[in-house]
């Protein structure tokens, strides 16, 4: 599918104000993409487990004006005025104007909340963007069905457009963000043993996946919850000409491979080896890039190291992932959730910031409020 079947038809209602609400999750990546080509393009597939309890709730509220020479719209953070995501917002609407012809036809105010930190390692802008999008294609979907009687057939196809659409919106919005619509496993990036995979927006994981990891289990330890020293973005760019890029490339495609025959086996030490290889993966493409920096903090390194041995004493499937940050996602199965929030309460806590820590679970995805 290319961009441009994205682009609508000419609108045959027209609405005058309005509003919606749309809730969306953030995601936890498995295998991890790092370094993106133009127009939001992966460099390589990833896969993420899609959470329930990190999400992003967001209203947009519109109102048709008179010019329609720029875009028009305030954003609100927690009910404050937030000037400074503006820019962010800006470039969005821009890329993608040319799919969604009505957004300078309306004044919008978007109103956006975190049940998470902001900026602190988890995926806000991943959940953030998503979540606006949804809101956008929701004023789509009534400017193109507003008055039509439709079958539940023509009802389900419009529904499978509206996702894959929204996806694709929210790619450009945050590449992260179209693995935020849909659960429970979403893959993004074209990938050869993953049918229906593509660049250009997510899907929802097509193949079987083993009991082991029904519920899958994911307490987020807050390391570290200020701002990052390095965007996302300017990380992703740091990969074009990296010495490692072609064979970290490479690697991620190989895993996403080994990874189909692991979720359908339910083999947790497999899965174990392959999720925190990736995640030291991702971290060692920031070390060794130029310039070079480090997200992970000494308390992250710690965590790590209480993790390895708390499962070499116990025999415990827990492991970890990271994300762009210092934050440690702590990952097990569902039936060792007694035994493993204990260690983390007994033992990790203290590597917190405040002591402070997010029980999630693997979500279902997002939700029209």
């Amino acid at each position: 599918m290319t961009d441009k079947e994205f682009i609508p038809q000419p609108y045959s209602n027209t609405i005058e104000k309005g509003s919606f609400s749309w809730s969306s999750p953030s995601n936890i990546a498995l295998i991890k993409y790092w370094g993106k080509k133009e127009h939001q393009i992966p460099e390589n597939p990833s896969i993420s487990f899609t959470l329930s309890n990190c999400k992003t709730i967001t209203s947009l509220s519109f109102s048709k004006k008179e010019n329609t020479n720029n875009f028009s719209f305030d954003v609100f953070l927690d009910g404050q005025k937030k000037d400074d995501f503006k820019p962010k917002i800006e470039t969005f609407f821009k890329r993608v104007e040319a799919y969604l012809p009505f957004l300078k036809d309306y004044h919008f105010k978007i109103e956006t909340s975190n049940t998470f930190p902001h900026s602190s390692g988890i995926a806000s802008s991943a959940s953030g963007m998503s979540a606006l999008a949804l809101c956008l294609m929701s004023i789509e979907k009534e400017l193109i069905e507003l008055g039509v009687t439709l079958s539940s057939v023509e009802r389900s196809l419009i529904d499978e457009d509206f996702i894959q659409k929204a996806s694709f919106l929210a790619r450009l919005g945050s590449g992260s963000a179209c693995r935020s619509l849909e659960g429970d496993l979403v893959v993004w990036g074209t990938h050869k043993d993953i049918e229906g995979s593509s660049d250009v927006f997510g899907v929802k994981y097509p193949y079987d996946v083993h009991q082991n990891f029904k519920n899958y289990q994911d307490t987020i330890l807050l390391v570290d919850k200020g701002e990052k020293q390095v965007s996302s973005t300017v990380g992703h760019n740091l990969m074009h000409g990296h010495p490692f890029a072609q064979e970290r490339f490479n690697q991620a495609n190989t895993n996403m491979s080994a990874i189909i025959s692991i979720l359908k086996d339910g083999d947790l030490d497999k899965f174990i080896a392959l999720v925190e290889s990736e995640a030291l993966t991702l971290h060692a493409m920031m070390m060794t890039s130029m310039p070079y920096f480090i997200l992970m903090k000494p308390n992250t390194l710690e965590i790590i190291n209480k993790i390895w041995t708390f499962r070499k004493e116990t025999n415990s499937k827990v492991c970890f992932t990271l994300d762009a940050g210092a934050n440690v996602h702590v990952l097990y199965p569902e039936q060792e959730s007694k035994s493993v929030l204990e260690f983390i309460q007994n033992e990790l806590v203290a590597y917190c910031q405040n002591g402070q820590y997010i029980c999630d679970v693997i979500g279902l995805g997002a939700n029209k409020l």
